[in-house]
């Protein structure tokens, strides 16, 4: 009786979070809200005595890091064929699907055979082409890399590149913490850096006049700043040339 009560309340500061702020919580490409209040409600059955508003302003039960990292933790121990048929689920949910991703990535990518992997490269394109979920472009387009970066680097890497200009503040850290990874995984290639400058070159130019008045960069331009600074550490500093002088007043 006591769980049904807080369960009840958990359910009513849902509803009155969402009505209450909808610019925040609009749904926008494949979050689920009820997936989240599922989740929650799972939670607090595991946690009884917890005061159901403090759990949600504690967990931050609405964070897209969060529930993304619980689904990937309840994945984590599934075996490789569930793993794949999840992936291989037109219908299933965008974070579900990109949390299986990841384990497959994590747990299972490595072990892979050739030709097995070129079925699973298949599989994963099929997936995002299919997709307008970026939590699940941003999963399989690291994948992907991970798994054969010579022939995929540079039809993935500008794509995934391109998501650090995302709104949603977790698919642009994804995005950024892929990127660097595929940077220290890597040889610093001269042919994957001359990717990563043009790619950035484009999207700096084109947002050169809101860089003008610039001193202090942000968190994001911060972001953008060092992996073009990779990519100009690798190819030499005759690319400082190419940049607009927005960009080079801040490297």
């Amino acid at each position: 009786m006591k769980l049904n009560i807080k369960i009840s309340l958990i359910i009513f500061i849902y509803t009155l979070t969402l009505f209450s702020f909808p610019g925040r919580y609009a749904v926008a490409q494949d979050e689920e809200m009820p997936e989240e209040k599922e989740m929650l409600i799972e939670q607090m059955q595991d946690q009884e005595n917890l005061d159901p508003e403090e759990y949600i302003q504690n967990h931050a039960i609405f964070d897209d890091r969060l529930l993304l990292n619980g689904y990937t933790e309840k994945y984590s121990n599934l075996p490789y064929e569930i793993i794949l048929e999840m992936i291989k689920d037109d219908h299933l949910s965008a974070f579900r699907s990109a949390a299986a991703i990841r384990v497959f990535k994590e747990v299972y990518a490595r072990e892979v055979v050739y030709r097995e992997k070129r079925q699973v490269i298949k599989i994963l394109l099929r997936r995002l082409n299919r997709t307008s979920s970026p939590f699940v472009q941003v999963e399989i387009m690291h994948t992907i890399c991970s798994m054969d970066r010579y022939r995929y680097f540079k039809h993935m890497a500008p794509r995934l590149i391109q998501k650090l200009n995302h709104y949603n503040s977790t698919v642009n850290e994804m995005a950024f913490n892929y990127i660097q990874d595929l940077i220290d995984t890597g040889q610093n290639r001269a042919r994957e850096a001359r990717v990563v400058f043009n790619t950035m070159r484009k999207i700096l130019f084109l947002s050169r006049k809101r860089l003008e008045n610039i001193t202090e960069p942000g968190q994001n331009l911060s972001r953008k700043l060092k992996i073009l600074r990779w990519s100009i550490k690798v190819l030499g500093t005759q690319e400082l040339k190419k940049l607009p002088k927005e960009v080079k007043n801040l490297m």
